[in-house]
């Protein structure tokens, strides 16, 4: 079954949610978009759980504008689609930009779609 293109923009929504610091500091709102069993392996080379990546992330005091490239969505299940871009963020004196392969699985769990893994790879450059 294809993805149309308002299913993509919902994913693109829920992707996006958590650049924006006032998801990302606020241990709710991340905790509803993330499963429990949540693991991400980061551009630093951490690996993260759910703990982990909420209290790392409501001590957050940039506000980072994070633009995305060559979003895709693909349908791995019913219930899971692996959704794929290119993240793209200042950096330093803002003249500089450090650009980011992201990957996230996300699965249907109790009627609502939480992101189950996460993994970012910058690009060289």
């Amino acid at each position: 079954m294809s993805l149309t293109v308002e299913q993509k923009n919902d994913f693109l929504a829920l992707e996006t949610a958590l650049h924006k610091k006032h998801i990302r500091t606020s241990s709710s709102a991340v905790s509803e978009l993330l499963a429990d069993e949540f693991i991400e392996f980061g551009s630093s080379g951490r690996i993260f759980n759910k703990s982990t990546i909420i209290d790392a992330l409501k001590t957050e005091v940039v506000d980072q504008q994070v633009s995305v490239e060559d979003f895709a969505v693909q349908e791995l299940a019913a219930t899971v689609v692996l959704v794929k871009y290119i993240a793209a963020k200042p950096f330093g004196n803002q003249e500089a930009t450090i650009r980011t392969l992201r990957s996230s699985i996300w699965q249907l769990i109790d009627d609502r779609w939480q992101m189950i893994f996460h993994q970012g790879t910058r690009i060289p450059g």
